[in-house]
């Protein structure tokens, strides 16, 4: 459970919604509204299903931007698993009529930024953290 990337559980709960909970796929589920309220100015506030999921996205984007910082070979299959949630992101936007819509297309540019940012951070910290051995001086 520690390497699996949390970007997916944004993916799970997109494609959970368009498969499973409105299965027709004329219901626009990323438009049902989840939270309602007035705000001060008087203004109307509706958080839908869709700005909630890339909400949450960004928020695993940020925690694994700074898993990224971790050193060893478990890096190693972070970034593996990450590429593979970048991958299947993108046949599925590119595939799945279900997929084929604004929210997913961002949801696939998180998984992309999460990659290149894990890439980034990886390298340098790797390179702040290579010892070199040189002769030393005893007194």
């Amino acid at each position: 459970m520690r390497y699996v990337p949390l970007l997916l559980f944004p993916f799970i709960l997109y494609n959970a919604f368009a498969f499973l909970i409105f299965a027709d796929y004329q219901a626009d589920f990323r438009e049902a509204d989840l939270i309602g309220v007035t705000m001060p100015s008087g203004a109307p506030f509706v958080l839908t299903v869709s700005t909630s999921i890339i909400l949450l996205a960004l928020a695993l984007l940020a925690v694994e931007v700074v898993k990224a910082a971790r050193i060893g070979a478990g890096s190693i299959v972070d970034h593996v698993l990450a590429t593979g949630l970048f991958v299947a992101a993108l046949l599925e936007f590119l595939l799945v009529r279900e997929a084929a819509t604004g929210t997913f297309l961002v949801l696939t540019v998180i998984a992309l930024l999460d990659l290149i940012c894990g890439f980034a951070v990886s390298i340098r910290t790797a390179v702040r953290d290579i010892s070199l051995d040189g002769p030393t001086i005893e007194a």
